[in-house]
This record gives structure tokens, sequence and C-alpha cells, in this order.
């Protein structure tokens, strides 16, 4: 950034100075003197070449039209200076705060000027500092560490980094009410051609999220709560766990068919070993025999004999009297 500027400015000191055999009234002499003081200040710290070149503006504007050339070769600077201090303080001195202290004012700047390539820098810079306060806030003040985030988002409302770790910041909370919103938000933003991977992404993470939250709410006995969850579980994908939580819940309701066609959803999408099979077929045995199935809820249990199931399985067995 440096040398850019630089280099710009060497090209407007050299057509400035191309300039100085005419004869010039003292007031403009004052105004090249100021602009060729910011270019020389440039060379070594272009920060502090800030102040000559707005006087030079200055100068400029009380001497009217005459002088308007100059003025505009140092108007096309000045933006870029204020951004290279505010850049300069996150990059280089690590200090956010002041860094976006400095890009509040180099907007302002950049926006008096009109200097659209300028104010453009400075946004995403801003949304940098913001990123990197969140960052320093998650692992201890969430709620500051969202409105970092939120901060970010205000300048830049399609930030993928921002709406993916607000999101995660939710789940770290638990915060199941805004965590699917924000979740949902980043998954809008993300274009299904080039980001499928990222998509994927997304979905399992919210998948695996209410299927959590499904089971915890099930085993805790609300479950309207878990049925809830469950069901927000299906909008990103497919679950063998999701299905066998609702096989669980619709037993526990007496609702046996929704109970059955849930647990052999599950069965269908378990491709381990019969250990792993058995808690389906437990659920599915349950199901069948709430449906007075007897024949089919006797072997439902017996491939439910494996594991922490063994021993409920046989009881079940033995009280539908099954051969």
């Amino acid at each position: 950034m440096k040398v850019v500027t630089i280099k710009k400015v060497t090209g407007l000191f050299l057509l400035l100075a191309s300039f100085q055999g005419y004869v010039w009234a003292q007031e403009k002499n004052d105004a090249i003197n100021a602009f060729n003081e910011g270019v020389n200040l440039m060379k070594t710290d272009p920060v502090s070449a800030i102040p000559a070149f707005e006087n030079c503006v200055k100068i400029c504007d009380q001497i009217g039209d005459s002088a308007n050339d100059i003025k505009e070769k140092a108007i096309r600077v000045i933006p870029d200076l204020y951004f290279q201090k505010a850049s300069d303080l996150l990059l280089m001195d690590k200090k956010i705060d002041e860094s976006l202290s400095a890009s509040k004012t180099a907007l302002k700047v950049s926006q008096t000027y009109n200097d659209t390539t300028a104010e453009n820098k400075v946004k995403l810079l801003m949304v940098q500092a913001y990123s990197a306060r969140a960052s320093e806030f998650s692992g201890s003040d969430i709620n500051k560490a969202v409105n970092a985030y939120d901060s970010a988002l205000a300048i830049n409302p399609h930030h993928l980094v921002s709406l993916f770790n607000k999101a995660m910041l939710y789940r770290k909370e638990g915060n199941t009410a805004k965590f699917g919103p924000a979740i949902d938000q980043y998954i809008a933003e993300l274009d299904p051609e080039v980001d499928s991977a990222k998509i994927d992404q997304a979905n399992k993470i919210a998948l695996d999220y209410y299927r959590l939250a499904g089971g915890k709410a099930n085993q805790a006995n609300k479950t309207t709560e878990a049925l809830g969850y469950l069901n927000s579980a299906l909008k990103y994908g497919t679950d063998k766990n999701v299905y066998y939580h609702f096989a669980n819940i619709y037993n526990k309701q007496k609702k046996y068919t929704e109970a059955a066609v849930n647990a052999q959803k599950g069965l269908d999408m378990e491709n381990g070993p019969a250990e792993a099979k058995a808690k389906f077929y437990f659920e599915l045995g349950l199901a069948q025999k709430g449906k007075n199935d007897t024949g089919s809820a006797c072997e439902s249990f017996t491939n439910a004999q494996y594991g922490p199931f063994v021993t409920a399985a046989k009881a079940e067995r033995t009280n539908l009297k099954c051969k």
C-alpha cells in the first residue's frame, strides 16, 4: 500500500515541479510547498504527510478556482493516507479499537472526497477489525462477540465468515432460537454451484445440533420440545438417529404406526453390525407389539438381542411367549 501511494504522489510531484518556472502568486506557492512537503514526508512516513496535504487543500480553498489543479492532486492522496493509518494500526500494531476509530475517520474522509475505491478498502478493513474483535471475545463474552460480528455485517451483510461464526457462537451458547435463523442466513448466502462443500458442512452442523437437542429433550421427557427439534433436524438432511428418537417418542405416546415407520427408516439407514441395529429393532418390536403384531414383534426382539438391549429384548420375548 505504501509503495503504491508513494508512486502515485511522486508522479503528481513531478507534474507540479514542471511548472515551477512560471510566475506564481505567493498563495499558490504556499499550496505547492505544502503539497511538496507532503510528498517528502511520504517517502519515510506516509501517515505523517496527512496534515501537509490537508493544509495544501485548505490553502487551495482560500485561493479559489485557480488552485483547483493542485487541490485535486492533493485530495487524490488524502483518503489513501487515512486508510494507511487505520491499516497500520490493525495489521502492524494490532490495536483493534484504535484502528476502528481511525477507520471511521478514514471512511468520512473518503466519502467527503468521493473516493469510492478508498471507501471500499476502508470498509473491508473495518470488517476485518470487527472480526478480530469478535475472535477476542468469542472465548469469554459471547454477547460482545456477536455484537462485533453484527457490526461487521452492518457494513457487509454478505460477509460469510461473520455469518458462519455468529451461528457457531449461538451453537456454543445453546441458543436454539437464534442458531437456526443464523445458520439459515449463512446457507442462503452460499452459491450451490461453487460452495457445495460449505453447504454440506453447514447442513451437517445444523442437523447434528438439532438431533442432539432433540435427544436431550427426549431423555428429559419433554416430548413436544423434542419433536420440534427433530423435525428441525430433518430440514437439513436425513439421519438414522433422528428416526430412532422419533420411534422412541412415538412408542412412548402409543403412536405405534408412526413409531414403526421411523424405526424402519432408521434401520434401513444403519449399515453397521447387528449391535448397531439392535436399538432400531427394539423400537420396531415395541411398535409391532403395540399394534398386536406378535409374530413380527418376536422376530424384531430376536434381532434386538445385542449389546445393552439383550436383557430387555429377552424379557419382551418372554412376555410375548415367543417361540
